[in-house]
């Protein structure tokens, strides 16, 4: 492949490049936020329990490691589900189960026993303790899990063009059909813009709520 045969793809399939970018984004976001909504609350709950907690993290940890084909092919094979979006978004967001809630569980259970016992001896309230001091501690772990969930979740959201999402996947997929290396170059760049595009977008926001002496060394 010379530099010229990706120019000229990416000039005759602009149109093809502006839709399948938009519909992976779209996914990932969509992905991101139901699992923020679903998977925080899950982790906050958890620890107030370590034995749920073992139980819940092992059962994320096995999703985890199911092949992002196999789950998907095992979605679409429910009425439900079927062919598309429904089956790629429930597959992403039980993947985003393990980084979240374990990022979550993680950062609020390293906060110092201290500091805890602190604060009930000045007769705060356990959701007052959650508030002021447990997940203002925990914050940069759990960022942390955020970050790599939306990383991940670009990535995987490729996968799912074989059960019918047309996103960039689709270019990396049909791309190996045909032999078409300028093809799979662009669907396999972009879906690595869109990573390291959100992650960066991701770094400032943490500098911004993160104070300089809790922020995890990368």
């Amino acid at each position: 492949m010379t530099l010229e045969d990706f120019v000229n793809f990416i000039t005759k399939n602009t149109g093809t490049i502006m839709e399948y970018s938009g519909n992976h984004f779209t996914l990932v976001l969509t992905t991101v936020l139901i699992s923020l909504v679903i998977w925080v609350p899950a982790g906050l709950l958890l620890t107030k329990s370590d034995k749920w907690a073992a139980r819940v993290l092992v059962l994320a940890n096995t999703i985890f490691c199911i092949p992002s084909l196999s789950m998907f092919a095992i979605l679409v094979a429910i009425p439900f589900f079927g062919l598309g979006r429904k089956s790629a978004l429930f597959a992403l967001v039980l993947y985003a189960m393990m980084p979240l809630i374990r990022s979550v569980y993680d950062g609020v259970k390293n906060v110092d026993r201290n500091v805890i016992e602190a604060a009930r001896g000045m007769g705060m309230s356990s959701g007052r303790i959650m508030r002021e001091i447990l997940l203002p501690l925990g914050i940069p772990i759990i960022f942390a899990g955020f970050r790599i969930t939306v990383v991940m979740t670009t990535g995987i959201a490729a996968i799912a063009t074989y059960i019918g999402e047309r996103n960039l996947g689709r270019f990396i997929s049909e791309g190996l059909v045909r032999s078409n290396t300028p093809m799979m170059v662009t669907g396999a760049l972009i879906i690595s813009i869109i990573a390291v595009g959100l992650d960066t977008i991701l770094g400032g926001i943490e500098k911004l709520i993160v104070p300089r002496g809790l922020r995890l060394n990368r």
